[in-house]
């Protein structure tokens, strides 16, 4: 078996057993009831909204059936639904709120700027010049822009790859998603049907978007790589790709898949594109690209760098980012680096210290090892894989190491899973794909609670 990169942490089972389907369905019909009688008022809620909002909500990531619940309010690492049920925040913005919701420091430098700095000028700033250098110097970059979204991040980080190198088409990796734009909503979780062999993959396109040519490939399959750079290699401008594949569950790279990536697209003059969207500061204190020692051309950041408002920023090398310099790529976003954003982004700079993140780190750790000894004292078919201040389940007894094997895992139980969680106060992100985030303001304490509630499903399990 190949062995995930040692920068990354996947913990197997020494040995498991099935579980019984009929009683994961049991304990689902249980589950699904005991939803339903619990969070009324989201119910309602969700009725109200889906009026005036398609699925009544504002992003269609935060539906699931019968309806989501419904947030009025968070502080640190907890919510309050409109049920008043209090929550462990375990999704955490996939990662925008990595200090934390309401962080007192976050607060006080927003709340400075909105009552004496402005909220935006749509000029130079000193503010956007300072966050941009703290960047810089953080995640090893030459030059960057700030943008308002990782869909525009992405949008642009494409584009100036395709100025750069005067080629169209676009590498994706199979099964992952990074944002709205076209090329990229390509082989976004497909159906297997749909896609071809493993060993060929077929890009899936969705019949509202216009693609262009857009090559898909397995993660960690370097022939498949190798081979369609060979073949289209005159024509490709970019690899994009994230360095840890954080939707579906967390997929790690291979010990020297990433190096032997940045060396492929050294040998046809592709543009390698690391998505640390997600990544980011939850990563580490200087993001995936440096904690694998694998230097891509360009990275696109979001979350993580704005402590929960919206800022995301595209940079790289001097000679990529160029292409804005001499106008071979125009870039342009009216509230891009507004002084709001950049008191938030400031702050966040300041908080998430090498030893803050290392802190939490290390409670993540402890949760995956308590995690790890629950599977193993009641042989689950389940492993925990680990990388900075995330961590998942992920439901099989084999390595997870692209889309064909996470479309084997088992689906039903990560659904019981989930919402085992969810009715005892404890929220991840819908989508059956298990992730939680440790925040700056989380505790063991709260990630007991995490331990010990999935104790009560393993011992259900096997009752």
């Amino acid at each position: 078996m190949t062995p995930n990169d040692p920068h990354t942490r996947r913990q197997l089972p020494p040995i498991s057993r099935p579980v019984d389907p009929a009683r994961v369905e049991e304990l689902l019909a249980a589950e699904w009831a005991r939803f339903t009688a619990e969070t009324p008022e989201s119910g309602v809620h969700n009725k109200q909204a889906g009026e005036s909002l398609p699925l009544g909500v504002t992003s269609s990531f935060q539906h699931w059936d019968p309806y989501p619940i419904s947030i009025v309010s968070a502080r640190g690492a907890w919510l309050t639904d409109v049920d008043g049920r209090r929550l462990l925040d375990l999704s955490m913005g996939f990662g925008a709120m990595l200090v934390g919701h309401l962080n007192p420091v976050v607060v006080e430098r927003v709340t400075e700027a909105l009552t004496h700095t402005g909220t935006l000028f749509v000029t130079p700033s000193p503010q956007a010049t300072d966050v941009a250098e703290r960047f810089k110097r953080r995640f090893g970059l030459d030059m960057l822009r700030f943008t308002n979204s990782g869909t525009e991040s992405l949008m642009y980080a494409i584009r100036a790859a395709r100025a750069y190198t005067n080629r169209k088409a676009v590498v994706k990796i199979e099964g992952g998603y990074h944002g709205g734009y076209d090329p990229l909503q390509v082989s976004v979780k497909p159906e297997l049907h749909e896609i071809g062999p493993a060993d060929a993959p077929t890009p899936q396109v969705p019949f509202d978007v216009e693609a262009g040519t857009v090559h898909v490939v397995a993660y960690n399959d370097l022939d498949q790589l190798n081979r369609v750079l060979t073949e289209h290699g005159p024509d490709i401008a970019c690899l994009v790709i994230e360095p840890v594949i954080e939707n579906l569950s967390i997929v790690l790279p291979d010990e020297g898949y990433l190096a032997a990536v940045r060396q492929a697209c050294d040998d046809h003059g592709v543009v390698l594109i690391f998505d640390e969207v997600k990544t980011g500061l939850t990563a580490g204190p200087a993001g995936a690209a440096q904690r694998l020692e694998v230097k891509p051309d360009l990275i696109t950041l979001a979350k993580s760098i704005g402590g929960g408002l919206p800022l995301a920023a595209f940079g790289g090398t001097r000679e990529v980012m160029e292409v804005v310099v001499d106008g071979r790529m125009a870039h342009f976003g009216t509230y891009n680096g507004n002084p709001l954003v950049m008191a938030a982004a400031q702050a966040v700079d300041e908080i998430c210290t090498p030893e803050a993140l290392e802190r939490a780190e290390a409670i993540n750790v402890r949760a995956m090892d308590a995690i790890d000894e629950i599977i193993a004292e009641h042989e689950l078919p389940a492993h925990t894989v680990g990388f900075g201040v995330k961590g998942c389940v992920t439901w099989s007894a084999e390595p997870v190491r692209n889309y064909r094997d996470y479309k084997a895992t088992d689906f039903r139980m990560a659904e019981l899973s989930w919402l085992w969680g969810v009715n005892r106060g404890i929220l991840t992100p819908p989508g059956l794909d298990e992730q939680w985030l440790v925040s700056l303001a989380h505790t063991d304490e709260d990630m007991d609670h995490l331990v010990s509630h999935f104790r009560e499903l393993a011992e259900a399990l096997r009752a």
